[in-house]
């Protein structure tokens, strides 16, 4: 998947200077049904887009993980009307960034321009999207590609322990595959495959175009009906035709590989994007191992004891629950002894030894680091595009430090005793020598 960045400079622009006042997503639908989200900021003469629809890795056919990731990559790579080589030169004439990404819901084009070169930007959003080029030669390219880097992730652990736990927590389920596939899954591809996928998904309704920067939703709105006027039709499936994961618990998987050090990861079912629990459940993770030094896991395993350089925990919802992961990477002599303490801090949290000043920090660390998350029309449209495509309120952002503030200790312990009992948590070793 390809970026015409520019520079880091560009990228960080400020975004207001007041740290909590989020302008508000104004909503629009194009006659195709395509649902647009619109936040202004006029501070800076440029527009960023994002293109989010059903068509992430969860569509892939059975054993062909990486077929959504290929699609995305041709989709930004060479139209119909351009070739490879031209198409790049296009680009870069108009300093125009266009990309395109994977994940297991959505595939996602991405673009950002200057204002004054809105247009052509548009133009070529709507013909990477609207015009593909299935060139044969660039398929296979880009698919020889993907197999070299799932060749030389075999001997990265942390890939492997990502491949493990995607088949042990969602296995048989349309989620139970990293999206940009393995050598098995690569090798079964072909260019029909991506066809297929792009005939079924690629479709507006569903869709959402989120855009933050210079303009207008009276000045965006006819430069998209123009353009993508042609664009028709519904997915074949939608982001919520899913069934709920089994949840598994207590399950373990080694991966042998040859390193000095060994790769664990425990991980469980977390909470969906619309769970009505979900802010408490973000607070809690942040002080479990999300808020860096400043986390349990950090101060147990790393401060007190020095097991690890480092050790982390995260989730992330998806259109039904995904995955709520604990991470972390140490000598092997010693990977048992960090495993104990980690499930240890595990059920300490959830007999509820939470307390109110790890509550009061952690809160105050995330609103008060909420303004970094929105300060480039990039962070901003990732953030509105999963807002619309998930079913969000569109006030998500603007109450977002509010919500935050709101959780309660009760309500902290709560979320503990549901989520870290250690017994829940599944195991994944990825070393040498593993007994």
């Amino acid at each position: 998947m390809r970026y015409r960045l520019f520079t880091l400079v560009l990228l960080l622009l400020p975004f207001t200077p007041s740290a909590h006042a989020v302008p508000a997503i104004q909503e629009a639908h194009l006659e195709n049904g395509l649902r647009i989200l619109l936040m202004e900021a006029h501070n800076v003469p440029m527009v960023s887009m994002r293109l989010t629809m059903a068509a992430g890795s969860r569509f892939d056919a059975a054993n062909k993980g990486g077929t959504a990731s290929l699609l995305a990559s041709m989709l930004s790579d060479h139209t119909s009307q351009h070739a490879h080589e031209t198409w790049a030169d296009l680009l870069d004439s108009d300093a125009i960034q266009l990309g395109s990404d994977v994940g297991r819901d959505e595939l996602n084009l991405s673009l950002t321009t200057l204002k004054d070169v809105l247009k052509p930007g548009i133009d070529a959003l709507a013909e990477a999207l609207l015009q593909p080029g299935w060139n044969s030669k660039r398929f296979a390219i880009m698919k020889q590609d993907a197999l070299a880097s799932a060749q030389k992730e075999l001997e990265d652990a942390g890939a492997q322990a990502s491949e493990a736990a995607a088949g042990l927590l969602f296995a048989g389920h349309p989620y139970g595959h990293r999206p940009n596939g393995s050598l098995a899954s690569l090798s079964q591809i072909e260019l029909d495959d991506l066809k297929r996928l792009y005939a079924s998904q690629v479709k507006p309704q569903g869709a959402v175009l989120a855009v933050s920067g210079d303009i207008t939703m009276d000045e965006l709105r006819p430069l998209l009906e123009k353009k993508l006027a042609d664009w028709r039709g519904a997915p074949a499936k939608g982001l919520n035709d899913i069934i709920p994961p089994q949840a598994v618990r207590g399950k373990h998987a080694d991966v042998q590989l040859p390193t000095s050090q060994t790769q664990v990861q425990l991980l469980r079912l977390g909470p969906t994007r619309g769970d009505a629990n979900f802010f408490p459940a973000f607070v809690l993770n942040h002080i479990l191992g999300g808020g860096g030094f400043g986390s349990r896991l950090m101060e147990e395993v790393r401060e007190k004891r020095g097991l690890v350089y480092g050790v982390y925990s995260y989730f992330a919802p998806l259109a039904t629950n995904g995955p709520f992961v604990i991470s972390l990477s140490t000598r092997g002599d010693q990977a048992g002894e960090a495993e104990g303490v980690v499930r240890t801090v595990l059920a300490e949290m959830a007999a509820g030894k939470v307390t109110k000043k790890q509550l009061t920090a952690s809160k105050e660390n995330l609103t008060g680091s909420f303004a970094q998350r929105m300060d480039s029309n990039r962070e901003r449209v990732s953030l509105i595009a999963m807002i619309g495509f998930y079913n969000l309120p569109l006030d998500y952002l603007s109450v977002w430090t509010e919500r935050i503030d709101a959780v309660s200790l009760q309500q902290l312990r709560e979320q503990a005793a549901a989520y870290l009992n250690p017994d829940e948590w599944n195991r994944v070793r990825v070393g040498a020598g593993l007994k």
